[in-house]
Parts: structure tokens; C-alpha cells; sequence
């Protein structure tokens, strides 16, 4: 399938999950720092690889995922009224921790630097 779609798609697929989570969605499990950073469609539609970043503790990352992993039918039902579709595809959450990291190298860096000074 054409790369340039596929990339529409996801982006829509982001944008109308994150609205989702901001409205609809009332688990306490999920904070309101949870964030979509990116959603990686596949080719064929079936699987939607969704990116969660959440501000907080590891604790609160893994009760985030957690929470949205059970909502997962409501955010899919909701997700083919926002986002038409001929195949929805199968959400995949994944807990995104490249912001920590990319901290962590920075942190990582600026150390280094004071050393050398």
C-alpha cells in the first residue's frame, strides 16, 4: 500500500485515539499526562501499534498501559466512528519510554562535558 497513505492513516489513527483518551475514556488507571507520541499502521490495515507516553513514574506507565489495554474494545468501537475505515485495524499499546531515554543521554552528555572543562 502507498507509504504516503499509510502515513495519513496513522496520523488520523493518533489523532483521533488521543481525543478519545482526553474524553471519552474514565479509567483512574490512566492519567491525565497520558499522551500518543506516534502510531505505526501496518501495510495491510490489521495492526495499529500505538505509543504511549506517560509522564510519571514507571508504576504510573504500567497502570496507563494497563488501562488502555482493557479499554481496547471501547476505544476500537469509538475509533471506527471517528476514522472510516473498511478494516479497523487491531490496537497494539506499547509503553514509550524514548523521552526518559533521550533525557537520560542528555543528562549523559552534559556530564561528560563538565568533566572535560
Amino acid at each position: 500500500m502507498n507509504n504516503k497513505r499509510i502515513s495519513r492513516i496513522s496520523e488520523e489513527v493518533k489523532r483521533a485515539i488521543s481525543e478519545i483518551i482526553r474524553t471519552e475514556l474514565k479509567d483512574p488507571r490512566i492519567s491525565e499526562l497520558t499522551s500518543i507520541s506516534h502510531v505505526d499502521v501496518t501495510n495491510d490495515l490489521s495492526y495499529a501499534k500505538v505509543y504511549v507516553t506517560v509522564l510519571g513514574n514507571d508504576e504510573d506507565r504500567d497502570k496507563a498501559v494497563e488501562g488502555l489495554n482493557s479499554a481496547k474494545g471501547f476505544i476500537k468501537k469509538e475509533l471506527g466512528k471517528k476514522v472510516k475505515l473498511r478494516i479497523m485495524p487491531e490496537l497494539i499499546f506499547i509503553n514509550d519510554d524514548s523521552i526518559e531515554r533521550a533525557l537520560e543521554i542528555s543528562r549523559l552528555i552534559d556530564e561528560v562535558n563538565n568533566e572535560d572543562k
